[in-house]
């Protein structure tokens, strides 16, 4: 019988857009040094947050000062590529593995794999996006779908995803649509929202946020052929977390 490999789960957790960030950074890290197994994460973002690309230096002056019900958003800049993307409503993966010979669109289709076969068991039906080059014209990601994105079969984007490269690992994160305001989406990027359904809106049954996080996490063992070891962040890695610099 073949032995499959060990990846960490690191149980659903809600924080701030800050603390999620540095999560991921430092578990690229580690990473990066070799220091620790590959690792699947999702998290959710306890208020609406606007994360930016690490490239992205411009953006709407107005969103400094943005409302909703009453609280400010947060705003943050990711580790990885791509455009601005809002929070809120939303599930995000994270993948920290070792990198491979295969170019970065290869990567990009393995990974989103298991996000499109997981997504299938539960009725939705997935395809990747067209886009060009032109996107990074546009302040939203969610606004134009690329080859790496994932759109439902009327053309609603409802996963975007970005990457980080290393000299030997890889970081990829992506945000799923389950239940994001459209007028919100609206406010901030002054555009149409990009989905007719979210995902939550197009499952038959009544799911839960952790009934999805199962159903994905069970289709990346399938895909990967991996066995996962669920374990939550220690106090040691907290301290370190804590002490990375954002």
């Amino acid at each position: 019988m073949e032995t499959l490999k060990k990846w960490r789960l690191i149980p659903l957790m809600e924080g701030e857009g800050k603390l999620q960030m540095a999560i991921d950074r430092w578990l690229f890290e580690q990473q990066e040094k070799g220091l620790i197994s590959p690792v699947l994460r999702f998290y959710t973002w306890s208020k609406p947050t606007i994360s930016l690309g690490y490239l992205q230096k411009k953006y709407p002056p107005y969103w400094d000062n943005l409302i909703w019900r009453k609280e400010p958003l947060d705003l943050v800049v990711r580790p990885t590529g791509g455009r601005a993307v809002l929070h809120q409503g939303d599930l995000t993966y994270m993948i920290v593995m070792p990198l491979d010979h295969r170019k970065t669109l290869a990567i990009y289709r393995d990974i989103c794999t298991f996000l499109i076969q997981g997504l299938k068991t539960l009725g939705i039906s997935l395809q990747y996006g067209t886009a060009k080059r032109g996107y990074i014209r546009n302040s939203s990601c969610f606004n134009t779908a690329t080859v790496a994105d994932l759109v439902t079969s009327d053309g609603s984007k409802v996963i975007g995803s970005a990457q980080r490269r290393g000299k030997r690992s890889i970081l990829q994160h992506g945000s799923l649509v389950l239940s994001t305001d459209k007028e919100l989406f609206e406010t901030v990027f002054n555009q149409v929202a990009p989905w007719n359904l979210t995902l939550k809106e197009q499952l038959s049954n009544e799911y839960c946020r952790q009934d999805i996080v199962d159903i994905l996490t069970q289709a990346a063992e399938e895909h990967f052929k991996i066995e996962f070891t669920t374990q939550t962040l220690s106090d040691q890695e907290w301290k370190a977390i804590l002490n990375y610099p954002i």
